[in-house]
């Protein structure tokens, strides 16, 4: 192919690594690429929870316009932070084999080293009642920024801890943290990229580069959340494989979890059953 493939990516560290790994797939293939990177609302606004004014769509809505106008041909994009409902005229078209779904602990070797009242950066609900719901005495509170800059509040003592996806510290080669048992957010480690529908000149090109199981993973996580109709403040963990999801629906304060296994739609369904009414009403608003 002697097109020059253009490669939508928010500007950040992490995602600038991500559309690397996505242009070196490709570059295997014979193809060429250039990097376009994009400023998004999400990474604009740094001192509130992004939950509090858009949620998801403040970091994919100008690299879907970047699709719309031809600015570029794909974006690549961190599954986890990607709407469950995208437009109809985008498709995610392949994704790359998943990385490790683990959660690091920076700045305490364990939860348990933690003094009492620590405080703990998240701005992730599921994060917060995770923790929560392992030490009701640690007070959580918004953290925003890049990787390196999460990290520096805590050197800073801002914080006593935070919480920060492997997959992230390890596409740039960073080994600090320890990792905690934790079910991470649904498609947690994943790189999906994303097309236009129409471009049918570029689906058989990159389903070069799909990795099916992670794929199929991904989709079954991403139609449980769907199903639960939940939205960006909604406490939610989940992992699939072989077409079933782990997954765990929390309250705020991690003193409620409803925990299964099961085909995506039916554990949602079973899920919510089970659930309280306050916890089953942070879901379907």
């Amino acid at each position: 192919m002697t097109q020059i493939l253009r490669i939508g990516t928010r500007s950040s560290p992490l995602a600038l690594a991500q559309a690397r790994l996505v242009a070196d797939a490709l570059a295997a293939h014979g193809v060429k690429t250039e990097f376009v990177p994009i400023t998004t609302a999400g990474d604009a606004i740094q001192d509130r929870p992004l939950a509090e004014f858009g949620g998801k769509a403040l970091w994919t809505k100008e690299l879907d316009r970047a699709l719309g106008e031809r600015r570029t041909d794909l974006s690549v994009h961190s599954m986890k932070d990607v709407e469950t409902l995208r437009p109809d005229h985008l498709t995610i078209v392949a994704m790359l084999a998943r990385a490790d779904t683990s959660e690091r602990l920076i700045g305490a070797e364990s939860l348990d080293a933690l003094p009492r009242g620590a405080r703990i950066g998240t701005s992730s609900p599921r994060r917060r009642a995770q923790l929560l719901a392992r030490r009701p005495d640690l007070v959580t509170l918004p953290i925003r920024g890049n990787i390196g800059t999460r990290m520096a509040k805590v050197a800073r003592g801002e914080f006593d801890a935070t919480l920060l996806a492997a997959a992230g510290l390890d596409r740039l080669g960073i080994t600090a943290g320890v990792k905690l048992d934790l079910m991470p957010a649904p498609a947690q480690g994943a790189i999906g990229i994303e097309i236009l529908a129409e471009r049918a000149d570029l689906k058989a090109l990159l389903g070069e580069i799909d990795h099916r199981e992670t794929h199929d993973a991904v989709d079954d996580e991403r139609a449980f959340l769907a199903a639960l109709g939940g939205d960006c403040h909604s406490a939610v963990a989940a992992q699939a494989a072989g077409g079933l999801v782990r997954a765990e629906l929390l309250s705020p304060n991690g003193d409620e979890i409803r925990a299964g296994e099961g085909a995506p739609e039916a554990l949602a369904e079973r899920l919510l059953g089970e659930a309280s009414p306050a916890l089953r009403a942070l879901f379907r608003r």
